[in-house]
């Protein structure tokens, strides 16, 4: 049976909701195991045993977040070559654009010669003063929606053997 491992960070939940929603999208392919792990809790094995990932991170500062980073950096060199041409895609929950958090994902997936199946998936809740930052996050149920499609459209490519 394929893997698909979705390693997330969420501070407000918002990444949290996004991560639920593509699990989601992820499960209704049956042939398809679903793994979702914390950053903290992923580890080198676990990326060598999945099939194809979804990363996804708040945007912190105009980067990922500091958890997300640290998961990479624990992992990167142990899977480097290793895991060369699978599947992945990113999903970020931003407050303000996103983009330079996507950016490091995919530099360090062109590091792993990983394939993207989609554009980065942006969220953005336009959070900008400090009690806006801090409180708990709530995704609408369309941008929900485009998170459950990526992970729908990222298990079938699994399962029928596209990616």
């Amino acid at each position: 049976m394929k893997i698909l491992l979705v390693v997330y960070h969420s501070m407000t939940g918002g990444t949290a909701q996004m991560v639920q929603a593509a699990a989601a999208g992820a499960a209704t392919e049956t042939s398809l195991q679903v793994r979702v792990l914390r950053a903290p809790d992923a580890g080198a094995d676990d990326l060598l045993a999945a099939d194809g990932y979804i990363f996804a991170t708040p945007e912190n500062l105009a980067a990922i977040s500091g958890v997300m980073k640290h998961f990479f950096d624990r992992t990167y060199y142990q899977v480097l070559e290793q895991i060369n041409g699978k599947p992945y895609a990113a999903m970020i929950c931003a407050g303000s654009d996103g983009h330079n958090a996507a950016r490091q994902i995919e530099r360090i997936a062109t590091g792993w010669r990983l394939k993207s199946i989609a554009p980065p998936l942006i969220i953005c809740t336009h959070a900008q003063t400090k009690a806006e930052i801090l409180r708990p996050k709530q995704i609408d149920a369309a941008h929900l929606e485009e998170c459950k499609n990526l992970g729908a459209t990222i298990a079938a490519g699994l399962a029928m053997g596209i990616f």
